[in-house]
């Protein structure tokens, strides 16, 4: 158990609704230059693929449900009245039926993601009110994010690595080296999430570092905490 000073949100929703509104607003940032569906993949692989994570932004909102993070960001807007913490996106997804969650036997509902098998296989765009097929495009948007370092490390692995600390700082050194669209993208994030945990310790809702990265490795299974060394400011640019 990790202790939290009383404030909505506490550590793992006060890091995962301000992840999740990075996550968003990447996505809308993108959604200028290419489709909407694109601009969700790339953001949810950048987090999943490049960042080492369990599943991507999106699937993680979609699991927990659109809703359900609607409430919880609304609980938080209330008593952060100088900070936004909220999303007009999730808003007008909401308001035409896409809510995600889980049916009563464990399976996931479509949200963001339509699922098949519990995979994702396509991605809803809000103006055509469609989803659109993911293996209709995935082709060129990996190939445009670029590739991944190399050895690849993916979450199973890295959680399962026995010089873990070893693999990931190798891995995170390489990223900083590359300027592939999907790295640029990956190291903002892994930046702002940081900044994230950070502010987390500073505003008094943790009561130290570690705490913030136990909560998010243990409660969210991450295989390393946002308050790291890899991606410093001084680093990532």
């Amino acid at each position: 158990m990790v202790p939290s000073n009383d404030f909505a949100g506490f550590i793992g929703n006060g890091h995962f609704m301000r992840d999740a509104l990075h996550g968003i607003g990447e996505a809308e940032r993108l959604a200028a230059g290419m489709p909407f569906a694109e601009a969700v993949y790339t953001v949810n692989r950048a987090a999943q693929d490049f960042l080492i994570r369990p599943m991507g932004i999106f699937q993680l909102i979609d699991y927990v449900g659109l809703d359900v993070c609607q409430y919880i960001m609304s609980v938080m807007a209330e008593r952060f009245p100088g900070e936004t913490i909220h999303s007009p996106l999730l808003d007008k997804l909401i308001a035409a039926g896409v809510k995600g969650g889980q049916f009563s036997d464990g399976s996931q509902k479509d949200g963001f993601f339509k699922y098949e098998k519990n995979r994702p296989a396509a991605i809803y765009d809000p103006e055509t009110k469609q989803y659109i097929p993911i293996a209709s495009f995935q082709a060129a948007c990996d190939a445009k994010m670029g590739p991944l370092p190399q050895p690849a490390l993916t979450w199973k692995s890295a959680i399962k690595h026995p010089k873990k600390e070893a693999a990931l700082v190798e891995f995170f050194e390489k990223l900083s080296a590359m300027d592939s669209p999907g790295a640029v993208l990956a190291k903002r994030y892994g930046e702002r999430s940081r900044e994230i945990g950070l502010k987390l310790v500073s505003d008094k809702v943790a009561r130290s570092e570690a705490d913030v990265n136990m909560v998010l490795t243990s409660g969210f299974y991450h295989v390393y905490g946002p308050i790291n060394d890899y991606f410093k400011t001084e680093r990532v640019k």
